[in-house]
C-alpha cells in the first residue's frame, strides 16, 4: 500500500507519467488557470483542418496561434484658440501669394489670348464688326487694339497693383484681428487626432 501512494505521488510529480501495465490517459480538459473559460476552435478553422487532411487542433492548441487585436486608441481632441496674428508673417504670406497669384494671371491672359488667335475668334470679331458697323468700322483690327503686348501689359499693371493691394490689405486685416481678439479672445479650434 505505501508503494501504490509513493506511486501515484510519485507520478504526479512526474507529470502524469503512466505505471507500468497501465495505459496512458490524457485528460481532455484543463482546469482553468486564468480564471477564463476555454473555447472550442471556430467552425471555419476546423472546417479548413478538415478539408486540408490536417487533423483538427484543440481549444489549447488553436488559441495559442490566435492574436489578439490592438486595443483601439481613443482619438484625442485639443481646443485651441487663436489669440494672435503676427503682421509681419501676414505680410510676407500675404506678399508671396499674391505674387503667385499675378504670374498665374500673366501667364493665364497669355494662353487665352494665344487660344482666341489660333481658334480665328479674332477674324470673326473683324467680320462682325464690320457687318454691323458699315464702311466706316470694316477697317478696324481687334488685334491690333488688343495686340498680345498690350494684353500682357495690361495683365502685368494689374498685377502689380493686386500685389500691393492684398499685402496691404491682409496686413490691416490681421491687426484688427489682434485687436478683435485682445476683446472677445480670438477664434477657437478644435483639433482632433484620427
Amino acid at each position: 500500500m505505501s508503494e501504490s501512494k509513493s506511486g501515484r505521488a510519485g507520478a504526479s510529480r512526474a507529470g502524469n507519467r503512466p505505471q507500468a501495465g497501465r495505459p496512458i490517459q490524457r485528460s481532455t480538459t484543463q482546469p482553468a488557470s486564468r480564471g477564463s473559460q476555454q473555447r472550442p476552435a471556430s467552425p471555419s478553422r476546423q472546417g479548413a483542418q478538415s478539408r486540408s487532411g490536417a487533423p483538427a487542433r484543440s481549444g489549447t492548441q488553436s488559441r495559442q496561434g490566435l492574436v489578439r487585436p490592438a486595443p483601439k486608441a481613443k482619438s484625442r481632441k485639443a481646443r485651441l484658440v487663436v489669440s494672435k496674428l503676427d503682421p509681419w508673417s501676414v505680410l510676407k504670406m500675404a506678399f508671396l501669394l499674391s505674387v503667385a497669384l499675378g504670374v498665374v494671371a500673366v501667364v493665364a491672359s497669355i494662353v487665352l489670348w494665344t487660344v482666341l488667335d489660333l481658334t480665328g475668334i479674332f477674324d470673326r470679331m473683324n467680320t462682325l464688326i464690320g457687318d454691323v458697323g458699315g464702311q466706316t468700322m470694316s477697317s478696324v483690327d481687334v488685334r491690333q487694339i488688343a495686340s498680345l503686348q498690350q494684353v500682357v501689359s495690361f495683365t502685368t499693371i494689374i498685377s502689380l497693383v493686386n500685389i500691393v493691394l492684398l499685402t496691404a490689405l491682409a496686413t490691416l486685416a490681421a491687426v484688427l484681428y489682434n485687436i478683435c481678439a485682445s476683446l472677445v479672445g480670438g477664434v477657437g479650434v478644435t483639433l482632433t487626432d484620427d
